[in-house]
């Protein structure tokens, strides 16, 4: 499946659902959706994304997904047979996450505060410390464990994923990742077994 720029235009403030399994344990939280996610309505759905891999590596899920038409297809399945869920911050779709506001952050993590207090995940964990900072008017938050979690579930905050930043890798964000993982009592398995 490929969308011409023009084509992925069309999809600039599109939402997709929430993927919520009923076993939620983790919460992956991203800023906001990009225009392929919305395109293929799957969450981190374009390959290329260290978002996989990183999992795959942390053995949060035991394989990458299997790419049809462009796309990780099965990727949902591997999520929620693990019990996990991914929702954004801002549900609206951008080319580039710098393209949203503060007040869309800001109001964002406002919506995220009900959301966890109405699905009650064990671990929240949200990728980008700058749009947590922003969200959640806490400039000095550092990534890692937040003390005071989140409407009564425990708050990490990880890299993002994104080829923008740059400095992180696979094994970096892989490490960062199995952290809330861990702290969900999801059983991580050895890499590449």
């Amino acid at each position: 499946m490929s969308f011409t720029r023009a084509q992925l235009a069309t999809f600039h403030g599109g939402t997709l659902p929430d993927l919520v399994p009923d076993n939620l344990r983790l919460l992956i939280v991203g800023i906001n959706p990009g225009l392929l996610t919305i395109a293929t309505q799957i969450h981190f759905g374009r390959p290329g994304n260290r978002f996989y891999p990183a999992l795959v590596a942390a053995g949060i899920i035991p394989r990458m997904p299997q790419v049809t038409d462009g796309v990780y297809a099965d990727a949902p399945a591997l999520l929620t047979e693990a019990g996990i869920g991914v929702t954004s911050i801002v549900a609206a779709a951008s080319a580039r996450a710098d393209e949203l506001t503060n007040e869309q952050l800001r109001e964002g993590g406002a919506l995220l505060v009900e959301k966890v207090r109405r699905l009650q995940p064990a671990v929240v964990a949200i990728v980008g410390i700058t749009a947590y900072r922003i969200a959640f008017a806490l400039p000095k938050a550092a990534t890692g464990r937040q003390p005071d979690g989140i409407a009564g579930s425990q708050l990490w905050v990880v890299p993002n994923p994104s080829g923008l930043n740059a400095h992180d890798t696979v094994a970096s964000l892989a490490a960062a990742y199995s952290e809330p993982a861990r702290a969900a009592g999801l059983p991580l398995e050895a890499a590449g077994s």
